[in-house]
């Protein structure tokens, strides 16, 4: 199998919506689809069997359901990203499935283009928030009890001057290398940094340290 394969495990109880899927991902000659699940438990079984590159997930799923999934996988393995695919947008749902580890989120009925370049995107480190729902989640950060102020998380967490960087471009959806590039370092520098940020941090993975710092003030909201 070529190295260069975006290796995605397809997750959808909707039988036609699933197939649909399959036959358009398939003709992209860089993707294959590496397995199908029709429930949350499956598909975290299968997530630990083949550890494909990127999980395009349903939330309305039989069994422990969408979200659930989503956060057993990203338990299990954090380094492997999640795109949830859905009709649902409420505000709630986003925000469990920020919490759950979920580096983007796209509504049915999304253009296939879109759709290929987000599972692109995210399995680059990214993120992806239908525009839509990019709304919902800014009010979800501005809903955030203005005690956690700016000062305060920074003394707390230690963050050096140039991880607040760092930090900032990752909650902007930029990737390892694309931050190197924008700061004139190494992309082995940027991954010692992320390093260095989610330890400090005491979070698992990248979405939820964006998630933190922009909650607590560590950084700006993301334009």
């Amino acid at each position: 199998m070529p190295s260069n394969l975006l290796r995605v495990l397809l997750v959808e109880d909707d039988e036609l919506f699933r197939l649909g899927l399959n036959i358009r991902l398939q003709k992209e000659p860089e993707i294959k689809i590496i397995g199908e699940a029709t429930d949350g438990e499956t598909a975290v079984e299968l997530t630990n069997q083949y550890l494909p590159d990127v999980v395009l997930l349903d939330v309305g799923l039989p069994g422990i359901g969408g979200v659930e999934a989503c956060r057993q996988i990203k338990q299990n393995h954090p380094e492997i990203p999640i795109l949830v695919l859905t009709s649902h947008s409420q505000k709630s749902l986003i925000e469990r499935l920020i919490k759950a580890g979920a580096s983007g989120y796209c509504l049915k009925g999304i253009e296939p283009n879109l759709l290929i370049l987000a599972l692109y995107s995210v399995a680059a480190g990214a993120f992806w928030w239908d525009q839509t729902v990019t709304a919902e989640i800014r009010t979800l950060f501005d809903n955030i009890k203005s005690g956690e102020t700016q000062n305060s998380a920074i003394t707390d967490h230690d963050l050096t001057h140039r991880e607040q960087e760092i930090l900032a471009l990752i909650a902007d959806g930029k990737t390892n290398q694309e931050i190197a590039n924008l700061l004139h370092i190494t992309s082995g520098t940027v991954r010692s940094h992320v390093h260095a940020i989610l330890q400090k941090l005491e979070v698992r993975d990248r979405t939820q340290a964006a998630i933190l710092a922009i909650q607590k003030g560590l950084i700006s909201k993301p334009s």
